[in-house]
């Protein structure tokens, strides 16, 4: 596997990152029946790890931290701590208390320590903001991520999805007091939702910032039938709240994909993430893993080069949408809002 480097850093990762949202617990956390536990989860760490996969992606509240200690456990038994980029989020709340929750300093201070903790090491390659946080000034946010870089616990800082005004006032503060620029931005991007394009994705490129797509398979839509179902596409409440607008467009986008994987003998899955390979900026889409095949065809779409008909085929029955995803608000009313939506998804 090719290594590249993210962002304006010397960080080598690999051009796919594995997404650990999905090994845990159901019992812990908000998500739903899909997650795996820590023996389901072993030989997909594995895998990734023989496949030439060196970047993995958790966050401080999947599974109520348990995705964390999961993974601090298993990636020991494959690797050594200085082949491996571990990245890890921080914003929504881990308990229902003040300051539990959000990007003050004193929340990341705490929130970095507990995740270090769960993952038994002593630093995370990457360190993100799961979300934009309007109850702190991001002046407060980026001195705190910039202490917790020169303390050492963190080698980079990184950011997840919000809208592109907030990310250029994040990075100008950052530039003005001489603290750490953020090297990437983990935003809302694949074949059925492509807001992005407008502003997030010019100015990343423009700026450098590696981008590291979540959901480049829209939660698995991408990767099957319009009409397959599935224990995640039944209880991924949150999943749906994403995809509701258009759905005739998103149907002909996903038809468009099974052709194209049906004329080139690869699967779906292939097709939709080699597209995010035709963009220039992405560096690294974070995928799951939960059954046999899905890292397989992850890494055969970084040696699938699509022509520029096959991506117009693929492209031209999008319809804009209203952003989703990129949700400006306190972390406790967000946390409810997914709470919600995975209990209507149940």
């Amino acid at each position: 596997m090719d290594y590249v480097t993210l962002g304006r850093s010397g960080l080598k990762v690999s051009p796919l990152c594995l997404g650990c949202m999905s090994y845990g617990d159901t019992r812990r956390g908000w998500h739903g029946d899909w997650v795996l536990g820590e023996e389901e989860s072993r030989p997909f760490i594995r895998e990734a790890v023989e496949a030439g996969i060196n970047f993995f992606d958790t966050a401080n509240m999947y599974s109520g931290g348990l995705s964390e200690e999961v993974i601090g456990r298993l990636l020991p038994e494959f690797a050594h701590r200085d082949e491996l980029v571990v990245a890890t989020k921080a914003f929504l709340p881990w308990r229902q208390a003040p300051n539990a929750g959000g990007l003050s300093r004193k929340s990341l201070m705490q929130a970095i320590d507990d995740s270090l903790t769960r993952l038994n090491m002593d630093y995370v390659d990457l360190y993100q903001i799961h979300r934009w946080d309007d109850d702190t000034p991001i002046e407060e946010t980026m001195k705190a991520l910039h202490d917790i870089v020169k303390a050492g616990k963190a080698r980079y800082i990184g950011a997840s999805s919000m809208y592109a005004w907030q990310f250029a006032k994040a990075q100008e503060a950052a530039r003005a007091h001489g603290w750490t620029p953020f090297i990437s931005m983990q935003n809302h991007v694949n074949l059925l939702y492509r807001e992005e394009e407008r502003e997030m994705i010019p100015l990343c490129t423009d700026q450098g910032v590696g981008l590291i797509p979540w959901s480049p398979l829209a939660r698995g839509r991408l990767a099957r039938a319009a009409d397959e179902r599935t224990v995640r596409s039944e209880t991924d409440g949150f999943g749906k709240t994403l995809y509701r607008q258009h759905e005739d467009a998103d149907r002909a986008v996903i038809e468009a994909v099974g052709e194209i994987a049906a004329a080139r003998g690869v699967e779906r899955a292939t097709v939709a993430l080699a597209w995010h390979y035709s963009k220039p900026a992405t560096i690294a889409p974070i995928v799951g893993a939960t059954k046999p095949g899905h890292i397989a065809s992850a890494v055969a779409a970084t040696r699938l080069s699509l022509t520029a008909e096959e991506i117009a085929a693929l492209e031209k029955p999008y319809q804009p949408k209203w952003p989703v995803g990129v949700e400006s608000t306190a972390p406790r009313d967000l946390a409810l809002t997914m709470r919600n939506a995975v209990g209507e998804g149940a």
